[in-house]
């Protein structure tokens, strides 16, 4: 059965038709045409698939786009102003933070979502928050030195410009 939602995607009102049992994923791309989102494995264990569903990490490859109405989606196409790149995607250039650059769009989005809500995280901490993401090419000294750079590029901002 198809139905109506409404998405607020990378702050744009959206409306999409969807089947009950068609997943996030699958919405952003094949609809939105929001190729960032990447599916690696189907079963949320990459972290490929990584967006922000109201400021926090999931998995879309596993999330039901028809549960999602009214709710605010942000990937990675959303994080820039024009040519400005958020700090975090800065940063993972700057530090060299991918190779083949399949996983960088959820590592991003799992590292903005982690330092919106913590901008001072442990080493603990920050291990545990991406453990559910995967690189394959195992770039992962300079994915934390990414995360660490981000961290300081957000410390320096106006709270209200961190978004």
């Amino acid at each position: 059965m198809k139905r109506t939602i409404s998405l607020t995607v990378n702050g744009a009102e959206r409306q999409v038709e969807v089947q009950d049992n068609w997943l996030l994923s699958d919405v952003l791309r094949e609809q939105l045409k929001l190729y960032g989102v990447r599916e690696g494995c189907g079963t949320a264990v990459c972290g490929s698939c990584t967006v922000l569903l109201d400021g926090r990490p999931i998995a879309s490859c596993l999330t039901l786009a028809v549960r999602l109405d009214g709710r605010r989606i942000e990937t990675i196409e959303g994080l820039s102003q024009g040519s400005r790149l958020h700090p975090v995607q800065e940063a993972f250039l700057e530090e060299r933070a991918f190779q083949c650059g399949y996983c960088t769009p959820g590592y991003i989005m799992a590292v903005k979502g982690l330092l919106d809500e913590n901008p001072n995280p442990s080493e603990e901490e920050l291990l545990d928050y991406l453990a559910g993401n995967y690189c394959r090419c195992a770039g992962y000294r300079d994915i934390l030195r990414a995360v660490e750079s981000s961290r300081l590029k957000l410390a320096h901002q106006q709270p209200a410009s961190r978004g």
